[in-house]
């Protein structure tokens, strides 16, 4: 096992490598830079932008910018942000917080809802609870995640205001909450973008697991566990569901990089400070560290969720332990 970890993390680093590298090109080879905007502004002369793009070494070899920024990454230092005018470091710090937290509860609701949904329709298989459900499930796979997210902002925040626009607390009232009014107020705001989440995510789970569970289902142990008299729901439950958990753990490798970088659409529309609506405005505002960055974590994420979606397998089978 040590040595297959110690193989998957050189694998993870060297695509983390390749990405951050492949990103900090074709950002860079792109028309402009972090300062075409200022170009319309009359009032801002070709000297004051040339300054600006030699304090940030814009105007360097683009090899150079790319070995500068290796350099700095290896130090530790993330550069600092253009648009926000402050280091990158502190924004993601800042961000990553309301991600983390808006993503876990809603990556854990989809799991949940996700399996239970599976286990009523194979309970329940052939009937009409079984294909309501399907369907439901189908119909919100195939939702776009932008228009469901603005329908629900729509339905319960104009239409029926149970729930605030956007943000993530209320900017006006929050800090004079006492720390209950503050804990409400940030679950309020948390509501409508993790239930966003969770109705996009939860059908994924749901249509992977009953196809496990249909499999499982048929196996001769269960078979041999119905001839002795155990219930339907003893049988999907306790037995086919813990040997059907292999393409939820898949589906949580695939998931957990989305802890880190959000889900960019459902975070603009709702407004939620996160690190999705990070990336969104750094690439409207061509902040070229800002958005390497986020790229950078994004990609770490993605090799530590694949490492860990290997290693449960290996856990749960206990067939792949063996192999290197």
């Amino acid at each position: 096992m040590a040595a297959f970890l110690a193989r998957r993390i050189a694998q993870g680093l060297a695509v983390v490598v390749l990405v951050v590298t492949i990103v900090f090109f074709l950002i860079h080879a792109a028309p402009g830079d972090p300062f075409s905007a200022s170009v319309d502004n009359p009032g801002i002369s070709e000297a004051v932008r040339a300054t600006w793009r030699h304090s940030y070494g814009l105007d360097r070899p683009l090899g150079e910018q790319y070995l500068r920024y290796v350099a700095s990454i290896a130090r530790g230092d993330l550069g600092f942000s253009f648009s926000l005018q402050r280091p990158v470091s502190d924004a993601l710090a800042t961000a990553l917080p309301n991600t983390l937290l808006l993503m876990s509860v809603s990556l854990v609701a989809a799991f949940v809802i996700g399996i239970s949904v599976a286990v009523t329709q194979i309970r329940r298989r052939g009937k009409t609870t079984d294909r309501v459900l399907g369907g439901v499930s189908i119909f919100l796979f195939s939702v776009p995640d932008f228009w469901l997210a603005m329908l629900l902002l729509v339905a319960l925040a104009y239409w029926i205001p149970l729930f605030p626009i956007g943000g993530s607390v209320d900017p006006v009232m929050h800090d004079t909450m006492s720390m209950a009014g503050q804990a409400i107020d940030r679950l309020r705001h948390l509501i409508l973008p993790s239930v966003t989440l969770s109705l996009l995510y939860f059908p994924i789970i749901a249509r992977h697991q009953r196809a496990a569970l249909l499999e499982s289902i048929t196996s001769d142990y269960i078979t041999t566990a119905r001839a002795k008299g155990v219930s339907e729901g003893a049988l999907v439950t306790r037995h086919a569901l813990r040997n059907a958990l292999l393409p939820v753990v898949t589906i949580l490798g695939v998931a957990f990089p989305a802890l880190l970088t959000g889900a960019v659409f459902i975070e603009k529309v709702f407004s939620w400070p996160g690190m999705g609506l990070l990336i969104v405005n750094s690439i409207s505002s061509r902040d070229y560290p800002l958005l390497t960055a986020c790229v950078l974590l994004g990609s770490t994420f993605v090799v530590i969720g694949s490492i860990i979606a290997d290693v449960s397998y290996r856990w749960l089978d206990p067939r792949l332990r063996d192999e290197r």
